[in-house]
């Protein structure tokens, strides 16, 4: 993809995983590998931020003789995809105003 990927945006999609269930960090790394290019290698550090700064919380399993670990979103991280979605949809307007020139019918892809 030619467009760079920001870190708040890649919070904002690990945040949004989260907010649909607990998950472990592969399976965020598929979901988000389905519309944007990223690694395990640039997810975990993204995720090892979101739980320092209270997004997430984690807890270990069992799977298969290992422990797994688990991705929760917390309260505040709720409150954060919130804000994310609110800020992101008034910033996908004035990108598309200006790549197609008028402003865009909502709902409209």
């Amino acid at each position: 993809m030619a467009f760079r990927i920001e870190s708040s945006l890649l919070d904002a999609c690990a945040l949004a995983i989260l907010s649909r269930g607990d998950t472990y960090g592969y399976e965020i790394t598929r979901q988000m590998k389905a519309a944007i290019d990223i690694s395990e290698s640039t997810l975990y550090p993204v995720l090892r931020r979101l739980q320092k700064e209270g997004f997430c919380s984690t807890y270990d399993q069992p799977h298969q003789g290992r422990n797994r670990r688990y991705y929760r979103i917390t309260d505040k991280g709720m409150q954060r995809l919130e804000s994310y979605v609110k800020q992101w949809v008034v910033y996908r307007s004035a990108i598309e105003e200006l790549l197609f020139g008028e402003e865009p019918e909502r709902g409209k892809k």
